[in-house]
Protein backbone atom coordinates (compact mmCIF):
# COMPACT_ATOMS: atom_id res chain seq x y z
CA UNK A 1 0.00 0.00 0.00
CA UNK A 2 1.41 3.61 -1.09
CA UNK A 3 0.98 6.23 1.29
CA UNK A 4 -1.30 9.08 0.37
CA UNK A 5 0.28 12.64 -0.67
CA UNK A 6 -2.37 14.85 -1.98
CA UNK A 7 -2.03 17.22 -4.67
CA UNK A 8 -2.15 21.10 -4.91
CA UNK A 9 -6.04 20.07 -7.24
CA UNK A 10 -7.29 17.79 -4.56
CA UNK A 11 -7.05 20.33 -1.41
CA UNK A 12 -9.76 21.84 -0.59
CA UNK A 13 -10.07 25.07 1.69
CA UNK A 14 -12.96 25.88 3.67
CA UNK A 15 -13.68 28.96 5.53
CA UNK A 16 -14.88 28.82 9.31
CA UNK A 17 -15.68 32.05 12.07
CA UNK A 18 -15.32 31.25 15.78
CA UNK A 19 -16.33 33.70 18.05
CA UNK A 20 -14.38 33.89 20.50
CA UNK A 21 -16.51 35.95 23.53
CA UNK A 22 -15.69 33.38 26.62
CA UNK A 23 -13.01 30.85 25.27
CA UNK A 24 -10.08 29.87 27.12
CA UNK A 25 -7.40 31.42 25.06
CA UNK A 26 -4.99 28.32 24.91
CA UNK A 27 -7.47 26.13 24.19
CA UNK A 28 -9.01 28.27 21.22
CA UNK A 29 -4.97 28.83 20.07
CA UNK A 30 -4.55 24.82 20.09
CA UNK A 31 -7.91 24.57 17.80
CA UNK A 32 -7.09 27.21 15.58
CA UNK A 33 -3.74 26.06 14.96
CA UNK A 34 -4.72 22.46 13.86
CA UNK A 35 -7.51 23.97 11.90
CA UNK A 36 -4.76 26.19 9.69
CA UNK A 37 -2.35 22.66 9.92
CA UNK A 38 -5.17 21.00 7.93
CA UNK A 39 -4.80 17.88 10.76
CA UNK A 40 -8.45 17.68 11.38
CA UNK A 41 -8.68 16.19 7.70
CA UNK A 42 -8.04 12.45 6.64
CA UNK A 43 -5.90 13.69 3.27
CA UNK A 44 -3.69 15.62 5.56
CA UNK A 45 0.24 16.01 3.75
CA UNK A 46 2.76 17.68 6.29
CA UNK A 47 4.69 19.08 3.56
CA UNK A 48 1.08 21.33 1.95
CA UNK A 49 -0.98 23.85 2.95
CA UNK A 50 -4.19 21.73 3.53
CA UNK A 51 -5.32 24.13 6.48
CA UNK A 52 -9.14 25.87 6.21
CA UNK A 53 -9.39 29.68 6.43
CA UNK A 54 -10.45 30.48 9.68
CA UNK A 55 -12.01 33.88 11.16
CA UNK A 56 -11.91 34.66 14.46
CA UNK A 57 -14.67 37.67 15.91
CA UNK A 58 -14.52 39.37 19.38
CA UNK A 59 -10.70 38.19 19.94
CA UNK A 60 -10.89 41.06 22.78
CA UNK A 61 -13.44 38.88 24.78
CA UNK A 62 -11.24 36.02 24.80
CA UNK A 63 -10.64 34.95 28.47
CA UNK A 64 -7.46 33.39 30.38
CA UNK A 65 -7.59 30.69 33.42
CA UNK A 66 -5.63 31.53 36.50
CA UNK A 67 -3.83 34.88 37.28
CA UNK A 68 -2.51 34.79 34.22
CA UNK A 69 -4.32 38.17 33.18
CA UNK A 70 -2.03 40.07 35.66
CA UNK A 71 0.81 38.03 36.13
CA UNK A 72 1.75 36.89 33.06
CA UNK A 73 4.22 39.67 31.31
CA UNK A 74 5.51 40.09 28.23
CA UNK A 75 8.99 41.82 28.32
CA UNK A 76 11.22 43.44 24.89
CA UNK A 77 14.47 45.85 24.86
CA UNK A 78 14.52 49.17 23.34
CA UNK A 79 18.24 48.57 22.59
CA UNK A 80 18.89 51.30 24.89
CA UNK A 81 21.00 51.04 28.38
CA UNK A 82 18.33 50.59 31.26
CA UNK A 83 15.61 49.34 28.50
CA UNK A 84 13.78 46.81 29.41
CA UNK A 85 10.16 47.36 29.18
CA UNK A 86 6.86 44.71 30.37
CA UNK A 87 3.66 44.46 29.72
CA UNK A 88 0.70 42.50 31.20
CA UNK A 89 -1.60 41.09 29.55
CA UNK A 90 -4.59 42.90 30.79
CA UNK A 91 -2.86 45.66 29.41
CA UNK A 92 -2.55 44.21 26.02
CA UNK A 93 -5.90 43.17 26.04
CA UNK A 94 -7.28 46.33 27.37
CA UNK A 95 -4.71 48.04 24.59
CA UNK A 96 -5.49 49.37 20.67
CA UNK A 97 -4.63 46.11 18.90
CA UNK A 98 -6.44 43.28 21.18
CA UNK A 99 -6.65 40.95 18.87
CA UNK A 100 -2.98 40.41 18.88
CA UNK A 101 -3.00 38.45 22.08
CA UNK A 102 -4.63 35.14 19.93
CA UNK A 103 -2.66 35.97 16.94
CA UNK A 104 0.42 35.66 18.78
CA UNK A 105 -0.60 32.63 20.92
CA UNK A 106 -1.76 30.62 17.27
CA UNK A 107 1.74 31.74 15.34
CA UNK A 108 3.55 29.68 18.55
CA UNK A 109 1.89 26.76 18.08
CA UNK A 110 2.40 27.24 14.25
CA UNK A 111 5.87 25.33 12.38
CA UNK A 112 8.11 28.30 12.21
CA UNK A 113 9.18 27.87 8.29
CA UNK A 114 7.83 29.24 4.86
CA UNK A 115 4.85 26.50 5.07
CA UNK A 116 3.69 28.32 8.58
CA UNK A 117 3.78 31.57 7.19
CA UNK A 118 1.41 30.82 4.53
CA UNK A 119 -0.64 28.96 6.51
CA UNK A 120 -0.49 32.31 9.17
CA UNK A 121 -1.87 34.05 6.26
CA UNK A 122 -5.28 32.30 6.19
CA UNK A 123 -6.43 33.28 9.76
CA UNK A 124 -8.42 36.56 10.11
CA UNK A 125 -8.78 37.61 13.76
CA UNK A 126 -11.07 40.78 14.63
CA UNK A 127 -11.85 42.50 18.19
CA UNK A 128 -15.03 43.09 17.21
CA UNK A 129 -18.22 41.33 16.19
CA UNK A 130 -17.80 42.14 12.42
CA UNK A 131 -15.83 40.71 9.57
CA UNK A 132 -15.60 41.65 6.42
CA UNK A 133 -15.41 38.26 4.62
CA UNK A 134 -19.06 37.04 4.58
CA UNK A 135 -18.91 36.68 1.05
CA UNK A 136 -16.98 33.42 1.72
CA UNK A 137 -19.89 32.21 3.13
CA UNK A 138 -17.94 30.87 6.04
CA UNK A 139 -19.30 28.61 8.20
CA UNK A 140 -19.72 28.83 12.06
CA UNK A 141 -17.11 26.14 14.19
CA UNK A 142 -18.70 26.05 18.17
CA UNK A 143 -15.21 25.21 19.59
CA UNK A 144 -16.90 25.70 23.29
CA UNK A 145 -19.49 22.70 22.72
CA UNK A 146 -16.44 20.73 21.54
CA UNK A 147 -15.38 20.49 25.48
CA UNK A 148 -17.14 21.85 28.87
CA UNK A 149 -13.31 23.47 29.49
CA UNK A 150 -13.31 25.57 26.17
CA UNK A 151 -15.76 27.68 27.76
CA UNK A 152 -14.97 30.00 30.53
CA UNK A 153 -17.62 32.19 31.94
CA UNK A 154 -16.85 35.24 34.27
Amino acid sequence: MKTYSAKPADIEKKWCVIDADGLVLGRLASVIAMRLRGKHKPMFTPHMDCGDHIVVINAEKVRLTGRKLTDKKFFWHTGYPGGIKERTMDKILGGAHPERVLIKAVERMITRNPLGRVQMKNLHVYAGGEHPHTAQQPEALDVAAMNPKNKRSA
